[in-house]
């Protein structure tokens, strides 16, 4: 694929794009309709598409093109989104009937709007909102339809990769998923089992509440107002949000011996199992600190008492119990986007105890698997930072394809 070495660019009032490009208003090209509301089925083939994407199946369709734009009207309002062929569309969101072929590749306005992040333009209200009316006016730059087609050709290479490697993430993800359920219930190569408050698990195993075998302690956070308590500082400083329920090697915040003194914070050491108390999406994630470092209060540390566990075994049964961990650890008070973990409550949390050999032999049967998906999350990611800057040269014209 060849690429111009000269490009001539002109003022535009979005900006400046090659003087073969036009600006037009997306209703020259498009014609949009709000969503309705579905009826969902639980035998349906047909997608329903909401504001955030596929939210649901059914049996009827509202649109059959090769492909609809689909803009989130309201909740995830300005999200972008393509249907193919037959699809449903809800009533939080818009979709384009029909579009002029003669001028407009329909995929090439599917990656030219995720670019320009619509959401940003959404109205700055408490439910923010994307209209019809907005979308009608809303000014987008745009190629000769033989170059739309070599962008889109590009990006949807990249895409395709990116669906490739997700597909192996989530074939992955259910084989540990498995794996778990069979060696953290079943153990390995036990013939009697007996039943627990937790369930069916190996004789010899052990059901104990958590604070019986660790000690559980949270950190602090140096005061903001004190800049000699962060400038400079050396000692690696853990945020909930940074937890990846992998190991831990970096930070994105130190702190310094001051603010480690006059604050609550404490350096724990490489090897501690950390879990997040709160925080928004973060809440019950883990991490095994793969450095010396203090946390923040949002974030425990749990310590093997007496050579009790393993952290590394420990760390997947708490992602393998995450959701009855959730249900009895969490504070009824706190609200839905801050949902809290009661330090009180996880020291009474039961958790399994096999012995400390089963344990490590646990963990090495599973991490291979967890390896696996390291390896392809950063491929993921890596694929990702590559069709972003795609999308930033060509989408604007910085770098235009030639077409034969």
């Amino acid at each position: 694929m060849e690429f111009y070495k000269e490009i001539t660019f002109k003022e535009t009032p979005i900006g400046k794009i090659p003087t073969q490009w036009s600006v037009i208003k997306l209703r020259e090209v498009l014609q949009f309709k709000n969503g309705e509301r579905p009826r969902i089925s639980e035998d349906g083939n047909v997608p329903v598409f909401g504001a955030n994407g596929i939210m649901g199946y059914t049996n009827d369709f509202l649109v059959d093109n090769d492909f609809s734009l689909i803009v989130g009207r309201v909740g995830a309002s300005g999200e972008v989104h393509l249907g193919e062929g037959k699809i449903w569309v809800s009533d939080n969101a818009i979709y384009s009937k029909s579009y002029d072929r003669a001028k407009v590749h329909l995929k090439y306005l599917f990656y030219s709007l995720k670019h320009r992040k619509l959401s940003q333009f959404a109205s700055k209200t408490t439910h923010p909102i994307i209209t019809q009316t907005f979308l009608n006016n809303f000014s987008v730059g745009l190629p000769p339809l033989s170059e739309q087609e070599k962008i889109v050709e590009v990006l949807s290479v990249v895409d395709l990769a990116i669906q490739k490697t997700d597909e192996i993430i989530a074939k992955t993800e259910r084989l540990k998923r498995g794996l778990m359920q069979t060696l953290l219930t079943k153990g390995i190569g036990h013939k009697e089992f007996k039943e627990t408050p937790i369930g069916k698990i190996p004789k010899t195993w052990k059901v104990v509440r958590l604070g019986d075998v660790a000690k559980l302690e949270s950190g602090g956070t140096p005061s903001r107002q004190k800049p000699e308590y962060w400038k400079n500082g050396t000692i690696p400083w853990v945020k909930s949000g940074e937890l990846n329920d992998d190991i831990l090697y970096d930070t994105e915040e130190k702190i310094s011996i001051q603010g480690l003194k006059n604050s609550n914070a404490k350096i724990f050491p490489k090897g501690t199992l950390l879990i997040a108390l709160y925080g928004r999406g973060t809440v019950s994630k883990t991490a095994i600190l793969g450095i010396n470092a203090a946390t923040n209060q949002a974030v425990a540390a749990i310590t093997p008492v007496n050579n009790s566990f393993d952290p590394k075994f420990m760390q997947q049964y708490l992602i393998f119990s995450r959701n009855r961990l959730l249900t009895q650890t969490v504070n009824p008070s706190s609200d839905v986007g801050r949902t809290n973990i009661y330090l009180g409550s996880l020291k009474l949390l039961k958790i399994v105890l096999p012995p400390i050999n089963e344990q490590r032999k646990i963990t090495e049967i599973l991490s291979p698997i967890n390896e696996k998906l390291k390896t392809e999350r950063k491929k993921k990611e890596r694929l990702e930072k590559i069709k972003r800057g795609l999308m930033e040269l060509l989408l604007t014209g910085k770098v235009r394809v030639k077409v034969n």
